[in-house]
């Protein structure tokens, strides 16, 4: 999850105190006559593109070329500091910009075409940079989908598959990276291989992915607080629907949502919940928890897979604080949201520091049978709402599992960064559940040695000649190494 907005608060008496004040409260004016408008030109280059590459059947021919292209710059690597990708952090949907980036050796990629679409053996060839809105704007046009489909525009297969992707379906097809069947991989010796569960499966361990270990008995233990109600619901929901999705609006108040696909609706029912005049997706369900009432909708399949886009799930409430008003949505909304990419790149050192400061973006994966602790532990230690809940299996396993995502300022006085964050790594830790890399991770090598199991990944990265060739992870996602 991506995080853009800004903590709100009462300025200091000096000048910097102002200066933060300004920064903070009036960002929505640059927002509004400079990033929405160059995010739209943005998202119109790149969709014109994908729409005219496919038409064309051009990319095939030209995907060789690309790939022989990174061959070279990895031949040509002089072994002298660690390789990684060229693509600057400012363009990734994550907050983060790893600074590895700035020593390793950077290697060029321009891969980021839909390639081959396959209905016969219902498969979709794809380049590592296509974005999920570029992947499902092709797909569901053709009358297709993917198993799972996360839910923000902007975030890539590549990024999916090495980061962990997650959506309301993967209680059914588990995690992003479980429903791809082969990747092409360039290897440390500029080699390329085809690897899939039945060739050369010991590439999958390329560079970066790591095989996490899990195993815990399914449940929700005590039922004796409503979150518990929550757990329970969730645990229910999610025989026999193909979509569940939690929003928790305090500790004692949620919704569980369910979904089907449908080939057909009932009259005045249906909810073109993408469009730009419309509520945003959480106040919109927040709108039925208020009425204490539950309610069926029809939305079409795309407007679905993409219903926190348009807020980044809640965060732009913070950027753009009338940015639900009737008017807004009617008058500018058909320009929201903001690139997540170019919010980074027009921050400024300044609005950077008092974000880290004062900022909580998480997804940690916890057992479902623990999940009423962690929302405590949630409530306590950040008191940050909504939080998202979405239940996924474990690839082949049994075991039930659940995200639980937190995004935004926190509601306690005593937040900390460093300190309340390493207090929630190390309550997952405890109860085996894992954090995802993409926000700033504060553990120790030995404790994140300690949450992912790095056996397979130690043993591969000796095998395949990767340990001068490619950073560990830790030291491409963690703050620590950083500090």
């Amino acid at each position: 999850m991506p995080s853009t907005s800004l903590f709100s608060g009462t300025p200091s008496k000096s000048s910097s105190g102002w200066l933060e004040y300004v920064l903070i409260h009036y960002r929505w004016v640059i927002v509004i006559f400079f990033l929405l408008p160059a995010s739209f030109l943005y998202d119109i280059y790149y969709y014109t593109r994908s729409w005219v590459v496919f038409k064309l059947s051009s990319a095939p021919q030209h995907h060789d070329k690309k790939v022989a292209t990174v061959q070279k710059q990895v031949q040509a690597w002089n072994g002298e500091t660690p390789m990684c990708t060229a693509r600057p952090g400012w363009q990734t949907i994550s907050f983060r910009e790893g600074a590895y980036k700035k020593t390793c050796h950077k290697v060029a990629i321009n891969l980021v075409d839909v390639l081959q679409i396959d209905t016969e053996k219902k498969t979709v060839w794809c380049e590592p940079l296509v974005t999920m809105g570029q992947l499902t704007h092709t797909l569901v046009e053709l009358g297709w989908t993917i198993p799972v489909v996360p839910e923000m525009d902007d975030l890539t297969v590549g990024g999916l598959v090495m980061g962990t992707g997650i959506e309301t379906s993967s209680h059914k097809q588990g995690l992003f990276q479980h429903i791809c069947l082969s990747y092409e991989l360039v290897l440390a010796d500029g080699s390329v291989v085809t690897c899939s569960k039945d060739e050369n499966p010991r590439s999958l361990l390329l560079s970066s992915l790591v095989i996490w270990h899990s195993g815990l008995p399914d449940g929700c233990g005590n039922k004796d607080h409503p979150s518990s109600k929550v757990c329970e619901a969730e645990t229910r929901r999610t025989e026999g629907n193909q979509f569940v999705e939690g929003l928790m609006y305090s500790l004692h108040s949620g919704v569980v949502m369910t979904a089907n696909m449908s080939n057909t609706a009932e009259p005045g029912k249906i909810n073109e919940i993408g469009r730009w005049f419309k509520p945003w997706f959480f106040k919109h369900v927040g709108a039925y928890l208020d009425k204490g009432e539950g309610g069926v909708e029809y939305i079409p399949l795309r407007d679905y897979y993409h219903r926190h886009t348009r807020s980044i799930f809640w965060e732009i409430q913070d950027i753009i604080p009338f940015g639900n008003n009737v008017v807004f949505r009617y008058l500018l909304g058909w320009l929201v949201p903001p690139k997540v990419s170019l919010l980074k790149l027009t921050q400024g050192q300044a609005v950077k520091e008092l974000y880290e400061k004062n900022h909580f973006i998480q997804d940690m994966l916890v057992p479902l049978a623990d999940m009423k602790e962690a929302l405590e532990v949630f409530h306590k230690e950040v008191k940050i709402y909504p939080l998202w809940l979405c239940p996924f299996k474990w690839g082949d396993k049994e075991t039930l599992y659940v995200d639980i995502g937190s995004y935004g300022t926190p509601g306690v006085d005593n937040f900390h960064p460093e300190r309340t964050t390493r207090r929630v790594e190390a309550f997952v830790r405890k109860v085996k559940g894992f954090q995802m890399m993409y926000a700033d991770s504060y553990m120790t090598r030995d404790e994140y040695r300690e949450m992912f199991d790095h056996t397979l990944y130690d043993r591969m990265r000796k095998e395949l000649q990767c340990e001068k060739a490619f950073p560990v992870v830790y030291d491409k996602v963690n703050r620590k190494a950083r500090i």
